[in-house]
């Protein structure tokens, strides 16, 4: 899989590169089941076309950038992950398109001109909910009107758990409040955090989200070995201790993955927004 990123300065180039395909629209963060349908709808039509599966996703989140950073967000996953679960999947192509002020003023014909048609995109497939354009004017059901009709396009329906639909915002709000359990329902497979162990203290990358205050049963992968054991979190300063003194002291200094499998006890610590 090709993961491309997209800016004003290289555009140009990249329609002059692209591949006619059938495109998943969204920002994907997590890549939930509901994503995960998108993306399965538009292989299929990819497949019956014969042509690529490509996914048109984009970074930083709007709110980060349309407040000038005073919004912070919580993401689920670092781009890279996200590019991983993406090529599990058969995608083809994966665009990171830069979300600047700049791409934030097209209005929902340029941005389906510029990012969509002049991609040679035949279809595109997106949620029922997803917008596009100047404060978000466009939406899924007048995307084939904005293109002259040079899209076909495939509207997803909601996914839903426990009677409520999937979303990255409510798993967002389950990992703050430390449902750790709920996650593999609604994501598809467990949640997985990478960071850096010193001493007993877990200090996680940039771009991941750690549960609330609790103990929690986890897994912990050095890409060698693999080690089942008990964790302490402190949500307050995003990082947490290793119960085991002595599998602290063996990890020391590794670069490990961490996959949530199990809240032995919580606390709710605040209220995601």
């Amino acid at each position: 899989m090709k993961t491309i990123y997209l800016n004003s300065q290289n555009l140009t180039y990249w329609q002059k590169h692209s591949r006619e395909n059938v495109i998943a629209l969204g920002f994907f963060d997590g890549v939930h089941k509901g994503h995960q349908r998108v993306i399965r709808e538009a292989k299929k039509e990819a497949e019956r076309r014969g042509v690529d599966l490509t996914v048109m996703s984009f970074f930083p989140h709007p709110k980060v950038v349309l407040s000038g950073g005073k919004k912070k967000f919580d993401y689920l996953m670092p781009l890279k992950d996200k590019a991983q679960v993406l090529e599990t999947l058969g995608v083809d192509c994966f665009y990171i398109v830069e979300f600047d002020t700049h791409f934030a003023s097209l209005s929902p014909q340029q941005y389906v001109e510029k990012y969509l048609v002049n991609f040679d995109t035949v279809h595109a497939v997106a949620g029922y909910d997803f917008h596009y354009g100047k404060m978000g004017e466009g939406n899924i059901d007048r995307l084939k009107e904005d293109s002259d009709g040079k899209l076909a396009v495939t509207k997803v329906h909601k996914i839903e758990y426990l009677g409520k639909k999937i979303s990255s915002t409510r798993i967002r709000n389950t990992i703050a409040e430390g449902r750790v359990n709920d996650l593999s329902a609604m994501m598809g497979r467990l949640y997985e955090v990478r960071g850096k162990l010193i001493n007993q203290t877990f200090i996680p990358a940039d771009y991941y989200m750690l549960p609330g205050s609790g103990v929690y049963e986890v897994t912990i992968n050095t890409g060698n070995e693999i080690f089942y054991t008990t964790v302490n979190n402190n949500r307050e300063n995003d990082r947490f201790q290793i119960v085991d003194e002595r599998l602290a002291r063996t990890l020391n200094g590794a670069d490990v993955s961490v996959i949530w499998r199990k809240s032995l006890s919580t606390q709710k610590i605040y209220e995601h927004v």
